[in-house]
This record gives C-alpha cells, sequence and structure tokens, in this order.
C-alpha cells in the first residue's frame, strides 16, 4: 500500500528524499517532537491564517475535527457549488496527494483563485513547491484555477493600523512553471518512500529552505570537518564538499581564509588553546572604573502586538544587568526587569534600565543585540531618546575580543557565548536552568504577557523566575568570561 502525501509532506521530499522518508517511517522520532519554539511557531501560523480569512467576508470554512478526508472533500465541493465566495481549507485529493488550500476564492467566469496564507513577510521562492502541488491537485480535480497568490504580511505595517496587515503576491507564474514536474516529483517521492532509507548526501538542501530536523544524523561530528570552519556552514561546506574538500586540512594552501579561521586551524593543529598577543590592548577599554554587562530577551511576535511594531520586529521584554560593586556582595549588584502583562512594557523596561546603568562609564555587551535593540527603543520610547543614545554610546562589545584573539580546539567555529563560555570558564554552564536559549526565552515570555489567564499561577511563577534566572546567567556569564581574558593575557 502506497503512502499518502499531503503538502507538507510533498514540500519535505522536495527539499530532502532522506527528511521525507524520516518523516513517513519514524515520525515518533526525538527529532521531529515539537518543542516550544516550534509549537509557538504553529500557533502564530494558525493566527496568520485566522486573519486572512477575514479578508474573504461569507467564506465557509471546511471544518476538519473528527471529519475524514472524504467527507472534507464532499464538504468542499458544496461549498464551491453553493456560490460561496471563498472557500477556507478547501480540501483535494489526486495522484494520492491531499492538500487544504487556505483560501479559495471565487473569481469571474467560473474561476477560482487558489491562495496560500503564510507568516512571512514576503513570498518566498520556497513557497513555489507548495503553491504548485496544491495547484496540480485542485485542477486534477476539475477546478478551474485562474490565480495562485501567496497572501503574507505586510513589512511596512505599524501596529495598531498603520497600513495593511496582510498584503498577497501573485504566485501564478513560478506555480504553472513548476507544474509539469509535479507528477514527476509525486512518483519520485513514492519511490523513496517505498524503499530503505534513501541515500540522498548531504548538501545546501540540508539547511534550504528551513534547516533540516535531522542534521545530527547526517553531518559528521569530528572537529576537523569542514562544515565547523569559522564562518562556514552548510552553504559553504557543502561547495567546499563538492570539490573534494571533506576536512579543513583539505583546504589548498593558496586558498584564502579569514584570521580567525587561521587561527582555529592552528589551535586544532597544536590541540591547545591560542591566546594572541593582542589580547591584552583588546582588552584595554573595560579597565575602567564602573563597568556594567547589560543583556535583553525580547518578544518577535508575526503579528505585532505593541505600537509602532511591524510584522517579526523584536521587542524588548526583559533585562538583566550586573555591575562591579565592591560593597555588594559578591562584589557585584545585580537589576533586572521582566515584563507583566500584554501592555507595551518598553517605556517601563527603558526606564528601569537607565536607572540601573546611569553611573557606570562603559556597558557591555556580547553581540550587537543589545545595541540595535537600544537604538529601536529610541523611537519607541521617545521621551528617553537622548538617555538611550547617551547609554547606546556606552555599550562596548566583548564578542569581538574573544573572537579576534582566543580559540580554543572546543569552540567548533562558534563563538556563540555558550560555544566558548565552558571551555573558558568551567565552572560555569547553562545546564542547570530550566530555559537555556533565546528563542524558547522569547516564547515563553510572549506566553506569559498574552496568555497568562490560561496559565495557573503556580505555573506562570515558575516561568517567570525561570526567566530572571536564564536572562541573570548570560550577563554573569558576561561577567566571568571577561574575568577569564583578562588571566588570560597575564
Amino acid at each position: 500500500m502506497s503512502t499518502a502525501l499531503n503538502k507538507s509532506l510533498y514540500v519535505a521530499g522536495v527539499q530532502c528524499h532522506k527528511l521525507l522518508w524520516w518523516k513517513v517511517h519514524e515520525p515518533l522520532a526525538p527529532e521531529l517532537q515539537p518543542d516550544k519554539v516550534l509549537l509557538d511557531r504553529f500557533d502564530q501560523g494558525r493566527q496568520v491564517g485566522e486573519l486572512a480569512r477575514n479578508k474573504f467576508p461569507g467564506g465557509v470554512l471546511i471544518d476538519a475535527k473528527g471529519a475524514s478526508v472524504e467527507a472534507r472533500v464532499a464538504a468542499t465541493r458544496d461549498a464551491m457549488e453553493s456560490g460561496a465566495p471563498a472557500v477556507f481549507e478547501a480540501t483535494f485529493v489526486a495522484d494520492g496527494v491531499t492538500v487544504k488550500v487556505d483560501v479559495l476564492q471565487r473569481m469571474a467566469d467560473r474561476q477560482w483563485r487558489l491562495i496560500e496564507a503564510k507568516m512571512t513577510s514576503s513570498a518566498k521562492e520556497e513557497h513555489v513547491p507548495d503553491v504548485a502541488v496544491q495547484l496540480h491537485v485542485a485542477q486534477q480535480c476539475g477546478v478551474d484555477v485562474g490565480a495562485v497568490a501567496v497572501m503574507h504580511l505586510n513589512p511596512e505595517f505599524r501596529q495598531p493600523d498603520q497600513g495593511e496587515l496582510l498584503m498577497a503576491t501573485d504566485m501564478t507564474t513560478p506555480a504553472r512553471a513548476m507544474l509539469p514536474s509535479v507528477p514527476a516529483i509525486i512518483e519520485s517521492l513514492r519511490t523513496a518512500l517505498t524503499g530503505p532509507l534513501p541515500a540522498t548526501p548531504i548538501g545546501h538542501h540540508c539547511g534550504e529552505p528551513r534547516s533540516c530536523p535531522f542534521l545530527g544524523r547526517c553531518w559528521p561530528k569530528n572537529p576537523d570537518h569542514i562544515g565547523k570552519l569559522y564562518l562556514y556552514g552548510i552553504k559553504r561546506a557543502s561547495d567546499a564538499m563538492a570539490k573534494g574538500i571533506q576536512s579543513v586540512w583539505d583546504i589548498p594552501p593558496k586558498q584564502k581564509i579569514n584570521d580567525t579561521a587561521r587561527r582555529q586551524l592552528r589551535s586544532l593543529r597544536e590541540d591547545r588553546m591560542i591566546v594572541e598577543p593582542g589580547l591584552a590592548d583588546a582588552l584595554a577599554p573595560f579597565a575602567v572604573p564602573r563597568l556594567g554587562f547589560l543583556d535583553f530577551e525580547t518578544i518577535v511576535r508575526a503579528v505585532p502586538v505593541w505600537p509602532g511594531m511591524k510584522p517579526h520586529e523584536p521587542g524588548p521584554a526583559q533585562f538583566s544587568y550586573h555591575e562591579a560593586d565592591p560593597s555588594a556582595q559578591g562584589g557585584y549588584r545585580h537589576a533586572e526587569f521582566l515584563a507583566e502583562g500584554p501592555q507595551d512594557a518598553r517605556p517601563e523596561l527603558a526606564r528601569r534600565m537607565l536607572e540601573a546603568t546611569r553611573g557606570a562609564t562603559r556597558v557591555v555587551t556580547y553581540s550587537g543585540y543589545e545595541k540595535g535593540r537600544i537604538r529601536g527603543l529610541q523611537e519607541s520610547v521617545p521621551a528617553l531618546r537622548d538617555e538611550l543614545k547617551a547609554l547606546e554610546e556606552k555599550l562596548i562589545d566583548l564578542l569581538p575580543v574573544v573572537r579576534d584573539n582566543v580559540y580554543h580546539p572546543t569552540f567548533d567555529g562558534s563563538f556563540s557565548i555558550k560555544a566558548v563560555l565552558n571551555p573558558l570558564v568551567p565552572d560555569l554552564r547553562y545546564s542547570d536552568l530550566i530555559i537555556v536559549d533565546g528563542l524558547t526565552a522569547s516564547v515563553e515570555i510572549a506566553r506569559l504577557l498574552f496568555v497568562s489567564g490560561r496559565i495557573k499561577p503556580e505555573e506562570h511563577a515558575r516561568v517567570r523566575q525561570d526567566l530572571l534566572n536564564y536572562c541573570e546567567r548570560d550577563t554573569w556569564a558576561m561577567v566571568r568570561l571577561l574575568d577569564a581574558c583578562v588571566r588570560l593575557q597575564a
């Protein structure tokens, strides 16, 4: 018996036959179990889909709850024949592929417009296989599709009502251009599923159009693999492997690589940490009377929630701040803020942050992310613009100090704070925390702010404390990392 395909499996198969095979034959694989971040993406996608339906008053929704595919197909036909101006989740089956069309809009002359709703801020090339297979199946079912479009978020929209939140981009031409290849693709996917795990080699498709959840199964883990070279990543590593370069030691002597990558090679070759003589000069700007350490956590919502925000714009909702203070326990004082409730948190956050950092000579960050958020606050909290500009001028980034002067063999080509922390500060980790990454923190903050009424008080308190612990760890990690760098120069 052949496996029934749907559009999500089709799109996965277009990316990689191995990915499709695992999705079908190992649906309970750990890599496929959605975490909080992925579940949040699903929720935001559903929200955008519901908003898209509001653009078509009088449309009929094909309710999938408890209904068989056959029942949904019949309900779709009934809705189309009833004269409905649009059908939502219109269901069709052809060539063993089931598709649900987000919006099937009635046009003139008995034609229909097929619309796919996406939570992106533009129509993308990666959307073409998605709409093309829907077009193929709908046409095989006798639907006269006159146009194809992707409805997406408008990057020019500003909350609450500056412009239209959703806009449609016509995709008729690229969808029709791909249409002739769809039957062959379907057949190739069926063939791949009927046999053993396909022998698809690793390549660009491992990260395009999105990162594959099974990267850990396919990509080599050895620290000298070409994919571990600084700034290489999947695309550059795939290009190198296509030329026969599997290891960093295979790189031709005349090929240009940056200084950081050269330091990495030296560290791997000598199996030791490399510390450049320039570290002392790089650390000189940090030797000031009052040195602070600042980190933000943000919410990122597809549909913006606070005034003036655009889709997917990061909104600062939490900060942690450590500052050297001999009179404080442990030699550092700590200030923190975490928003409460759905109202715009940025004015209060900015006030509290300015109060905490007021006496600092310089304020340390790790990467330019905090600088970008402070610049955003200058626009969203104009009453504090001058003070925020003054704070921006105090910022000093620790990341380039590490990147340009230190390399340990276990960095694995990364200079994220978690990658460098354990080798340089062995006694400080994140493994004792519940929340251990910024994406999860962002999702949890949004959950507390916007759905807190559906969260039990004890869970609310626990998650809030988990968030405070995580953000505090980020700034304390910077404190310890700077101390470690100072000791390295000695």
